[in-house]
C-alpha cells in the first residue's frame, strides 16, 4: 500500500453541496460559510458555480458571493465553469481558479449539459484557451465514473479515456466524481488503476458520494493507491440535481476523522469543523450526515 503522508481536502459544500439543497440561502451566509471553513485551516474552498440562475438557481449570486469573501491567505477559491460566458463572468470578479466538468455518460451528459461528451469537450477546449491566457489553475471533473443513474455501470477504460482527454487539454488536476455513490471497494480499485495508467497519481482527486455507505470504504481504497486529494463537504450536504438518486456528499468531518485515525496529515482543525457542519445544517434546516462528534474529535 501507498498511502500519503499528508492529504489535500477539496471542501465543495459551498458549491456543491449548496446546489442540491431545497432551501436558498442568502449570500450573506454563504459568505460566512466560506470564511468559516476557511478559519478551519482548509485551504480549497469551492466557492460557488457561474451557471445560468436558470438551471441552479441555489447559486444566482455568484458574483456577490465571491467579490464578498475576505480571502484568506494560502487558501484556493476555485468556482465552477460551464462554458465560456461563465469564465467570462468569473474574471470579472477576480477569479484566479476554476473547474469545468463532463462525464463518460452520453444521457447524463444530457441531462446535465444539454450536449453530448464531444460538445462538452470542445466548450471546455474553449474554456481551457481563455483560463489559460489568463493564468488559472484549471480542475476537470468527470461525474458518474462508477455509475449512471441513466446508462448504468461505467467501463474504467471509458473514464481512463475520457480523464486522458482532460489531462491533455491541460487540466492541472482531475477530480473522479461517484455521483450517484454505487461504486464498491473492488469497482473503485480497478477505476483508479485503469485511469493511472494515463493520468499521473498526483493529479488524480477522488469526489464519493455516500448513498449506500460506501464513501470512506472508498476512498480507503483510493489513498492506498497514493490518491491524495479528497473532495468532500462539510456535514455531507449536496448532491447532483441531474442525477436521481444522489445523495449527499461524504462528509468533511468523517474524511477528517478517518485520515486522523491513519495517521495522515491534513491541518484542518476537527473541532472547529464540526461545529461549521453544525451552524451550516441549522442554516439549511437539516440534521448534519457526518457520524463524528464534538467529542470523539476531542478524545
Amino acid at each position: 500500500m501507498n498511502f500519503p503522508k499528508k492529504v489535500k481536502i477539496v471542501e465543495v459544500s459551498p458549491r456543491d453541496g449548496l446546489q442540491n439543497e431545497k432551501k436558498i440561502l442568502p449570500a450573506a451566509i454563504k459568505i460566512d460559510l466560506v470564511q468559516r471553513l476557511a478559519d478551519t485551516g482548509l485551504t480549497t474552498i469551492e466557492t460557488t458555480s457561474f451557471v445560468s440562475p436558470q438551471w441552479i438557481p441555489q447559486l444566482a449570486d455568484a458574483k456577490e458571493v465571491y467579490s464578498g469573501i475576505d480571502k484568506k491567505s494560502g487558501v484556493s477559491y476555485p468556482v465552477l465553469i460551464p462554458n465560456v460566458r461563465g469564465l467570462e463572468n468569473a474574471l470579472s470578479v477576480g477569479v484566479q481558479e476554476i473547474a469545468v466538468f463532463t462525464t463518460p455518460s452520453e444521457q447524463f451528459s444530457q441531462k446535465n449539459t444539454h450536449c453530448s461528451v464531444a460538445e462538452s469537450l470542445e466548450r471546455i477546449r474553449a474554456v481551457m484557451q481563455l483560463a489559460k491566457a489568463h493564468h488559472l489553475r484549471v480542475r476537470g471533473y468527470l461525474s458518474c465514473v462508477l455509475g449512471c443513474p441513466y446508462e448504468g455501470e461505467m467501463s474504467a477504460d471509458k473514464v481512463s479515456a475520457l480523464a486522458e482527454q482532460l489531462y491533455q487539454l491541460g487540466c492541472d488536476e482531475i477530480s473522479l466524481g461517484d455521483t450517484i455513490g454505487t461504486g464498491t471497494p473492488f469497482k473503485t480499485a480497478i477505476l483508479i488503476e485503469t485511469v493511472m495508467q494515463k493520468v499521473p497519481v498526483t493529479q488524480l482527486a477522488m469526489h464519493f458520494h455516500d448513498t449506500y455507505g460506501q464513501a470512506l470504504t472508498n476512498l480507503y481504497v483510493g489513498l492506498s493507491l497514493g490518491v491524495s486529494v479528497i473532495d468532500s463537504s462539510v456535514a455531507g450536504i449536496g448532491g447532483c440535481p441531474y442525477a436521481q438518486g444522489a445523495t449527499g456528499n461524504v462528509a468533511t468531518e468523517d474524511v477528517i476523522y478517518m485520515l486522523q485515525g491513519m495517521g495522515i496529515e491534513t491541518d484542518v482543525d476537527l473541532g472547529k469543523l464540526i461545529h461549521v457542519g453544525q451552524w451550516i445544517a441549522g442554516e439549511l434546516g437539516i440534521k448534519p450526515h457526518s457520524k463524528v462528534s464534538v467529542a470523539q474529535a476531542e478524545r
